[in-house]
């Protein structure tokens, strides 16, 4: 029995017994941050070698079952049934291996702007919005918004949100560009067809332990109110904070938090994270495999359409893969676009 695709063993094996070797080192614990991250690189590897091991004994179970002489219906049934869960295993196993980026296994800030359209883009965007939050809740993730700004009609013209939850970022940077809906309008008294798009921007989180020296200098900070629900939920204190970095232009904005401190600290950990992805960023090629090439929010610049009328089909313009229903994925199944785009990168 062999293993195919980018997954290879062997030289898996190789790198855990180097790990578990600087793991039992006396000097391992002199650097703490270091350590850290060679248990979790440890932990990682050793989990996706006991998946691969327990998948091919359940392969071997299965064909020795059938290479024997006194073969039943049932036992075929049975294996004819357990294929479909082993190939689901395998294929889930072929993307956490493809998950294998820097930063893949971070959290992610996930934005998402309104294009051209007007009141239709901002409709968009808040379905995008609704989208992304069913598929956050099938994965398990937690989501926290710490920026929206409302359309003047309806939806959004923006939205930040801080997806956690393991691998967040390796799964959702292949979200990022343009999104593009065609439907019948919903605000049009005519109900004549209608293109709207909105943008998905996606950066990883980075945590305290990545050094990011930013000069206060460099920062302009505007504070003012948070736009609130209403009621006694409305916010009356100049707490929502926004910061500017000069240097880059990099604006982030942050008025989930109830104290205006605490507002300054999300918003200085997410423009230390949006710096910190500027900083890799060394050479042209590296610039388009973290961020993408940016585009304008319009017409042919999309890289996928969601196409209601006069036909029903999703199409990642990438990869060519497609579905035709359209409610499915506006429901939060998108992970066949994004497994297919993980491969795609990995060729």
């Amino acid at each position: 029995m062999t293993y195919g695709g980018h997954f290879d063993p062997e030289k898996k094996e190789k790198k855990l017994d180097d790990l578990d070797k600087m793991m039992k080192a006396e000097s391992f614990w002199d650097n703490r941050r270091n350590a850290e991250t060679i248990i979790n690189e440890f932990n990682q590897i050793k989990n996706l070698l006991d998946k691969a091991t327990r998948i091919k004994e359940d392969i071997s179970f299965h064909l020795e079952n059938l290479k024997a002489n006194d073969v039943t219906d049932d036992i075929i049934k049975f294996s004819e049934e357990e294929y479909s869960k082993i190939n689901d295993e395998i294929e889930n196993l072929e993307i956490e291996v493809l998950l294998s980026g820097d930063y893949d296994q971070n959290d992610a800030v996930l934005e998402i702007h309104s294009g051209a359209g007007g009141t239709e883009a901002c409709d968009w965007a808040n379905m995008l919005y609704r989208m992304y939050s069913k598929w956050i809740l099938k994965k398990g993730y937690k989501e926290e918004i710490v920026d929206k700004q409302l359309g003047l009609e309806a939806g959004i013209k923006s939205m930040t949100i801080i997806v956690s939850g393991t691998n967040a970022y390796g799964y959702l940077k292949n979200e990022k560009g343009i999104h593009r809906l065609v439907r019948i309008s919903p605000f049009d008294s005519g109900a004549r067809r209608h293109t709207s798009f909105a943008s998905i921007s996606v950066t990883p989180v980075i945590d305290d332990k990545v050094s990011v020296e930013i000069n206060p200098n460099d920062l302009k900070i505007d504070v003012f109110h948070s736009s609130g629900a209403g009621g006694q939920s409305v916010n009356t204190t100049d707490s929502a904070v926004r910061i500017t970095h000069l240097p880059t232009g990099i604006v982030v904005t942050c008025q989930n938090e109830r104290s205006q401190v605490q507002n300054k600290e999300k918003a200085m950990q997410i423009l230390r994270s949006k710096l910190f992805e500027q900083m890799t960023e060394a050479k042209k090629n590296e610039i388009k495999e973290l961020k993408g090439e940016q585009k304008d929010i319009n017409f042919g610049s999309q890289i996928r359409s969601y196409v209601m009328h006069p036909y029903s089909l999703v199409k990642d313009h990438r990869t060519n893969t497609e579905e035709t229903n359209v409610s499915k994925v506006l429901d939060g199944d998108i992970d066949k676009f994004i497994s297919s785009n993980l491969r795609r990168n990995a060729k």
